[in-house]
């Protein structure tokens, strides 16, 4: 279950193949087997006592889970880790690690909309106070502190719109008030920011995206630092999470091939982004890599890279217009999940969920994926979806 005495001692692209894999205690074979089991049977009476076997049952790991809990333990420079059965799943496991009933939560209000979901649907239900604030409110984060704040929930970039929080600020008025902070880190994964580094107690990835990569497991990933661990420990044990080991087979796979997959789709993305940038019928492109983003000087900051998922406003059209350009893609599926091989794209509309901040958008607007396809494919697939949104009276500048 998670906890390790990994260090990096070599390149990321190095430790990523490398580490939790045990080829030497598996007769030689490269990957993990898959352990599939619930009983684990003890010697004797004495031994069942004192539960002093290395996997005391089936719920608290294997080796299949151990290769990915430590994998993502030292990719992400934490204590330890704990795998669930969805990201939100785990953003739940953090979250309930953290606080209790009298507690004060507070919630960036660009974070994923399930994430809402629990905290208002859950966490208010067991008497946590929640309230949501700006993504770029920075150092001004103090003035929403009240003594019992108990955690800060952070996302960067913030989910469908891609606001860039000024992490370390935030992270320096937490620990002046004695405060967790946790973030969903799906986006730029370890490879790309390392959440641990500059302070965050507990960083959180929905492994069903970038690092299972290929659209086929639902996981989650929750990496806590020396403070936090135990708490987290102790939850994810009480509340009987758990992730099925095929998945986690699948996912400690996907993990292998990660840093090969984004380096090609962060310039895919970079590439395309840029391109739909330049269209008379786009009104603006939300990716923090492009240096016409309001918040592209913390990204360059605090990010090694970026990861393929962006949105992007349309000028103003009719619905219509705007379902000919979508529906007749050849290359994007309509999908709500994000980080595997393929391209997706997604309408969006977050004005009914945010609280805090205000949605300013004439046009309608839709998060891209891009996948592994070929970027002119990719291009020419989105020409032909501009050309049906204006034939449809969609609006060019």
């Amino acid at each position: 279950m998670g906890k390790t005495n990994y260090r990096r001692t070599h390149h990321v692209d190095t430790d990523i193949v490398t580490v939790g894999r045990t080829p030497e205690e598996q007769f030689g074979y490269v990957n993990p087997p898959v352990y599939r089991g619930s009983t684990v049977l003890y010697p004797d009476t004495a031994h069942f006592e004192r539960r002093d076997a290395r996997y005391p049952y089936g719920r608290y790991g294997s080796p299949t889970t151990d290769s990915l809990e430590a994998a993502m333990t030292l990719l992400e420079g934490g204590a330890g880790t704990v795998l669930a059965s969805s990201g939100l799943a785990a953003i739940a496991i953090a979250l309930q690690s953290q606080l209790k009933a009298g507690d004060h939560l507070l919630v960036t209000d660009s974070c994923y909309a399930p994430t809402r979901g629990f905290c208002n649907g859950v966490m208010t239900r067991f008497g946590v106070s929640v309230e949501y604030y700006d993504p770029r409110i920075g150092a001004g984060i103090a003035d929403l502190i009240r003594p019992e704040t108990a955690v800060i929930f952070l996302e960067s970039p913030g989910s469908h719109t891609f606001e860039v929080q000024d992490i370390p600020a935030i992270v320096a008025i937490a620990k002046k008030h004695d405060i967790a902070t946790i973030i969903d880190n799906t986006w730029a994964t370890p490879l790309f920011f390392r959440p641990l580094d500059v302070g965050v107690d507990i960083a959180i990835h929905a492994a069903t995206k970038y690092i299972g990569g290929h659209s086929d497991v639902m996981l989650g990933t929750v990496t806590a630092n020396e403070k936090t661990w135990p708490a987290l420990k102790a939850t994810w044990h009480m509340v009987g999470e758990c992730a099925g080991p095929d998945v986690v087979w699948l996912g400690q796979r996907g993990l292998r091939t990660l840093s090969a997959r984004l380096k090609r789709q962060m310039a895919a993305g970079i590439e395309v982004a840029g391109w739909l940038e330049t269209q008379p019928e786009v009104a603006r492109v939300l990716h923090p890599a492009l240096e016409s983003h309001p918040d592209h000087a913390l990204w360059k900051r605090d990010f090694k890279g970026a990861t393929s998922l962006f949105s992007v406003v349309m000028n103003p059209g009719p619905k219509e217009a705007f379902a000919a350009f979508l529906d007749g893609l050849e290359l994007f599926g309509i999908g709500a999940s994000w980080g595997g091989y393929e391209s997706l794209c997604l309408p969006f509309d977050p004005r009914a969920v945010r609280t805090a901040t205000t949605w300013h958008a004439d046009g309608p607007a839709v998060r891209f994926h891009i996948g592994l396809e070929d970027t002119g494919d990719i291009i020419e697939d989105l020409k032909a979806g501009l050309e049906r949104w204006r034939k449809a009276g969609g609006g060019a500048g």
